[in-house]
């Protein structure tokens, strides 16, 4: 199968760091082309599910403002400063949101947000072992409680759809599938 190539990009909007929307000229494999393909740029981020050496799930109870019916179940993650490995920001922002360091970390895989239109890059991570060595120093905007869940009661939500973003529930079901390996 061939790709598709991208023949030239214009930007339409850029809001620096946050978003770019721009129109792609695309040539299809059959030799189409396609003049104003839209493409949205948003920084990479990580998803991180930090395990404890007794065997509990660090996670959150918080609101986010895409989510409108409630407080979710959310984990631990954030963006990549420019130039960041995506294994240094999964280590900055267990500590920072959490003040938890781990000893092992395991890549479930790092997935394009949408297929077709970019959006992204999430990073997602096991962190194994897991242990508090600082205070919380998070900068999040939404309030949060720390929640140290067991195996099952994790489980149980993500069945349940309690984590209500759909990063949080495929890094938790990855997580799910290599801990119970």
């Amino acid at each position: 199968m061939r790709l598709w190539r991208t023949r030239s990009r214009r930007t339409l909007f850029a809001q620096p760091p946050w978003i770019t929307l721009e129109h792609h000229e695309v040539e299809l494999p059959d030799g189409r082309v396609i003049p104003d393909w839209p493409w949205v740029i948003t920084p990479d981020f990580v998803n991180v599910a930090a395990v404890t050496d007794d065997g509990r799930f660090l996670c959150f109870r918080q609101v986010k403002y895409a989510v409108k019916d409630g407080a979710t179940l959310a984990m631990v993650g954030g963006y990549l400063e420019p130039g960041e490995d995506p294994l240094a920001c999964a280590r900055r922002e267990l500590l920072e949101e959490t003040g938890y360091a781990a000893r092992d970390w395991l890549h479930l895989g790092s997935y394009p947000v949408d297929g077709n239109r970019g959006v992204g890059t999430g990073h997602f991570w096991l962190a194994i072992g897991a242990h508090k060595v600082a205070d919380a120093d998070a900068d999040d905007l939404e309030e949060q409680m720390l929640l140290l869940l067991s195996q099952a009661e994790v489980e149980r939500a993500l069945a349940e759809g309690e984590f209500k973003l759909m990063s949080w529930a495929a890094c938790m079901a990855l997580a799910l599938l290599r801990v119970r390996r």
